[in-house]
C-alpha cells in the first residue's frame, strides 16, 4: 500500500507542476506583442536556426537554448503525471515526445491569432528536441532509484509482516 501512495503523490505532483507549467507558457507565448512591424510566418525548416546560427555565438546560444528549452520540463513533467514505474522506455519516450509536439504546435498555432506573434515551424523543432533531451537525461535514471526504492520499501514490509492469523509462534520454553 505504501508504494501505490507514493506513486499517487508522485502522480498528483506531476500533473499539478505540468498543469501550472503550461499556464505559465501559455502566459508568455500567447501575450500580444506591440511592435511596428512582424515577419512572415516561417515554413521553411531550419530557415530560423541557421538565421540564428549566423550571429554572434552568444547571441545564437540564447536564441536557441531559448527555444530548447521553453516546453523541456515537460520531458519530466509528463511522465512524472503518468505516474508508472514500470513502463518501457522507448514507449514512455514516444509518448512524451509526441505530447512535447502536440503542446508546441497548439502554441504555435495559437499564436497566429495574437498580435505580434508568428507561426515557427523551428520553433516546433527545437521545442520537440528540447522534452526529447531532458525526457532521456532524466527520466530513465530516475524511474530507475524510484524502482530500486519501492522494491527495496517492499522488502522491508516483507521482512516485517505480521504472521497469519492462526499461526502459532515457535518460541516456547522448556516443558
Amino acid at each position: 500500500m505504501r508504494r501505490d501512495g507514493s506513486l499517487l503523490k508522485v502522480r498528483a505532483v506531476g500533473l499539478v507542476l505540468a498543469a501550472a507549467y503550461l499556464a505559465l507558457v501559455g502566459w508568455l507565448m500567447l501575450r500580444p506583442q506591440y511592435v511596428t512591424w512582424v515577419a512572415a510566418p516561417n515554413l521553411r525548416p531550419l530557415a530560423t536556426i541557421r538565421a540564428d546560427l549566423s550571429h554572434p555565438p552568444l547571441n545564437a546560444a540564447r536564441e536557441l537554448g531559448a527555444g530548447l528549452g521553453l516546453l523541456a520540463p515537460l520531458g519530466v513533467l509528463l511522465p512524472m503525471a503518468g505516474g508508472r514505474l514500470r513502463v518501457s522506455g522507448l514507449g514512455s519516450f514516444a509518448r512524451t515526445v509526441f505530447a512535447g509536439l502536440m503542446v508546441s504546435l497548439a502554441v504555435e498555432f495559437l499564436q497566429t491569432g495574437v498580435p505580434g506573434q508568428i507561426f515557427d515551424v523551428d520553433a516546433l523543432l527545437l521545442n520537440t528536441i528540447g522534452v526529447a533531451a531532458v525526457h532521456l537525461a532524466v527520466v530513465p535514471v530516475a524511474r530507475r532509484r524510484l524502482r530500486r526504492r519501492a522494491l527495496a520499501a517492499a522488502e522491508e514490509e516483507a521482512d516485517v509482516a505480521p504472521e497469519p492469523h492462526g499461526v502459532v509462534s515457535s518460541i516456547a520454553g522448556p516443558a
